[in-house]
């Protein structure tokens, strides 16, 4: 099979979303490393972890984290735009349902919009605090310039905003399989195998 076999728009969708997928992967990654060797302290200091090397220096995952948050950030701007009509199509429902007009959906398509608003939500605070982070200095002696909340308030939302954005994700990638394996065979040219059906044994007269 070829991309000749995928519509345009679902191309354009499947390069965004694979744009989107590699970028969160580094960024989670990354997210994950400083969850767990934090960034605070000094070397020599309260944090014994600080000097820890897990494949790369702590700087370099400071910067994968950074850009490849800012490559997130970026395709899933693209990704909100390419799905604007079905956002639009979708509040509608929402409000048809909430007024009584209509029950637009079922169990599955109310769970698919609850888990779709968590990611969405989750990723609006990381996205956020990752900006606040990008452009607001730290370290030691650095003036809290207290944006709406403190420095510390901040790096908590986008820890957890970031743990729950990483699991909402993953289901949502794992609803999604079907879709994601068919579409990215045709775009590789991967064969996919098909399903005989067993042929009776032809009859001879002996």
């Amino acid at each position: 099979m070829s991309t000749q076999t995928v519509s345009k728009y679902t191309q354009k969708n499947w390069w965004v979303d694979a744009a989107l997928f590699g970028s969160a992967i580094v960024a989670a990654l990354s997210g994950i490393y400083f969850l767990f060797l934090p960034t605070g302290g000094f070397q020599g200091g309260r944090n014994p972890l600080y000097d820890i090397q897990i494949l790369f220096a702590r700087q370099t995952w400071d910067d994968l984290h950074t850009w490849s948050g800012v490559a997130m950030i970026a395709a899933a701007i693209i990704h909100l735009v390419i799905h604007w009509p079905w956002v639009v199509s979708m509040a509608q429902r929402i409000w048809n349902e909430l007024t009584g007009k209509c029950g637009c959906m079922n169990a599955r398509g109310r769970w698919n919009l609850v888990l779709n608003i968590i990611v969405a939500i989750s990723f609006v605070l990381t996205a956020v605090s990752g900006v606040y982070f990008l452009f607001v200095s730290g370290g030691r002696g650095a003036v809290d310039p207290m944006i709406l909340f403190t420095r510390t308030i901040w790096d908590l939302i986008h820890t957890w905003a970031g743990v729950l954005l990483i699991a909402a994700a993953i289901i949502h990638f794992a609803i999604h399989w079907k879709w994601v394996t068919k579409v990215t065979r045709k775009m590789t040219g991967m064969v996919i195998p098909s399903r005989t059906v067993p042929q009776p044994a032809p009859v001879t007269n002996s």
